[in-house]
């Protein structure tokens, strides 16, 4: 680890959140070895992580997405970034907010955008080799976006693929689909038939390449088609 006091730079502060005890170990050995950083905190839980972070400042939170009970790490990972946190007292912390690096074993289109979304700067999986944790972990405190390879690969593949060409109408019932009502209610919101409304559901479950209506919403959301 470089001393600052050698005039070298301040190393970066790390707080880990994993809900598994020997994961939370391996990574704090881990990182323990590592150049320039810090590990100033662990968390099991979303809202532990929370309150450590708006009380310790760290530079980058080390976050897996699923974290048991509580929030979930795609949660957490939204009010960190918000400046949310709130401190072990219960008051809201006022610090700069750190930068998330994501470290988890799931690598879906969904998880990857909702992360992205909630304003994580990085994406990685638990298979990286160390060398490429330390570098993302150094990339992320200086707000630089690390991602893992395969992860890469899905976010470029996700940009390129055309998004499917929804009428207006079919949006709408998408937005409607998407808040949970059934086909009589959405007939009722849009002033229009359920036998219209059932049409428009059977043309948008082509176009998503889904067969349900759970379906539908998840590639909507994956796609970014709903408002």
């Amino acid at each position: 680890m470089t001393d600052p006091a050698d005039g070298g730079p301040d190393p970066v502060r790390i707080l880990v959140c994993d809900d598994h005890v020997v994961v939370r170990a391996g990574l704090l050995a881990l990182l323990d070895s590592a150049p320039g950083i810090e590990v100033v905190g662990e968390a099991g839980t979303g809202e532990e992580a929370l309150a450590l972070a708006a009380r310790l400042a760290p530079d980058v939170v080390l976050m897996d997405l699923q974290l048991g009970a509580g929030i979930d790490g795609v949660e957490t990972t939204r009010r960190l970034t918000a400046g949310t946190g709130t401190t072990d007292t219960g008051t809201t912390g006022t610090g700069r907010a750190p930068h998330v690096l994501v470290l988890t074993t799931y690598d879906t289109d969904a998880d990857i955008t909702r992360a992205i979304e909630a304003g994580a700067t990085g994406y990685l999986l638990k298979a990286e080799r160390p060398e490429e944790l330390f570098a993302a972990i150094h990339a992320a405190a200086r707000g630089r976006t690390a991602l893992s390879g395969p992860v890469a690969g899905r976010v470029m593949a996700n940009l390129r693929r055309p998004r499917p060409a929804l009428t207006d109408r079919e949006r709408d019932i998408l937005a409607q689909l998407a808040t949970g009502l059934g086909n009589r209610e959405i007939a009722r919101a849009l002033f229009i038939s359920e036998a219209t409304v059932k049409t428009h559901l059977r043309r948008i479950y082509d176009k998503l390449g889904v067969d349900t209506r759970a379906g539908a919403v998840a590639v909507a959301k994956e796609q970014r088609l709903l408002p």
